[in-house]
Formats: structure tokens, sequence, C-alpha cells
């Protein structure tokens, strides 16, 4: 949450001319739901199984794409190993620092954040970083590099 995925996935796109597509707008498409509302009215669990329906139906419905999935996606129901075997991943690891300058200024937006002040934000960063970072480490390329440079982006994924 907060890395870039959607900004860096749409550069890419343009700059590739694949195809941007973003997993949280598919998923809102089903339920015709903000993803706020569904996990207010749904719960997290229901998010979860339509965030990997979205992602099964992205994969099988393209040939070459970018794609920005949710933070939580590669954790949950052996995704990150589908990811893997349905093309390259990335993984744009951002300072917490910068996640929390991104985030206190997109909290109203996002549903597990938005009740948070800035000392449980912080908290919730490193939290979510910890439990997820066994996941996201699976990921073909890394990205540590702060500020991230489209350039370099390009040349880490086609020599992968």
């Amino acid at each position: 949450m907060g890395s870039g995925k959607t900004y860096w996935g749409s550069q890419l796109s343009k700059k590739l001319e694949f195809p941007f597509l973003d997993q949280d707008e598919m998923i809102k498409r089903k339920p015709k739901k903000t993803i706020t509302e569904i996990f207010e009215q749904d719960g997290e669990e229901k998010f979860r199984t339509l965030e990997k329906e979205a992602l099964y139906m992205i994969t099988e419905g393209h040939d070459k794409f970018i794609l920005a999935c949710g933070g939580g996606t590669p954790c949950f129901f052996n995704n990150i190993d589908y990811m893997n075997q349905s093309g390259i991943t990335v993984w744009i690891n951002t300072p917490s620092e910068i996640l929390l300058d991104r985030l206190i200024k997109e909290k109203s937006k996002r549903p597990l954040i938005k009740n948070l002040n800035e000392e449980q934000l912080y908290a919730f960063i490193l939290k979510k970083m910890a439990d997820r970072k066994i996941f996201y480490e699976q990921a073909k390329i890394k990205i540590d590099e702060a500020p991230v440079l489209l350039e370099n982006l390009i040349q880490k994924i086609f020599h992968a």
C-alpha cells in the first residue's frame, strides 16, 4: 500500500506499450462496490476471494500486460506462486518512512488505515511489511532504489 504500484505500472505500460490493468478496479466491477464498501459490508475474507478471482481472470484473459495488484494479493491463496508462474513479478520495496508520508495523505481512501493516527499508521506499516515480507521476497525482481527510475526498472525486468 502506497509503494507506487499503480503509478509505476502506468508508467511501464506507456513505455512498453502493454495494457495497464489495476486489480482493484477489476475487483470493484463484480459487486459494483468500492473497495471500502466491500471491506465494510462483506469483510476482508470476501475481498480476498474477489481479489483472487480478479487475478486469475486478468492473467487468463491477457497475454502481455502490466498489473498493479493489491498489496495483500501475493499473501493469500498461494497467489505469489501463481503470479510467478504467470509472469514477471516485481516488488517495489519502498522505505517505511516514505510509505508513511504517502499514506498519511491518502488515509480517507484506504479502508484498512482510515481511522489510524500517525503513530498507529506507522506501526501498521511496519507490521504489514514484516508480515508480508516472506511473500514479497518471492518476487522475481526486487526494487530497493528510492527514488525508482523507470529506465532502471525496465532494465531489471528485461534482464530477469
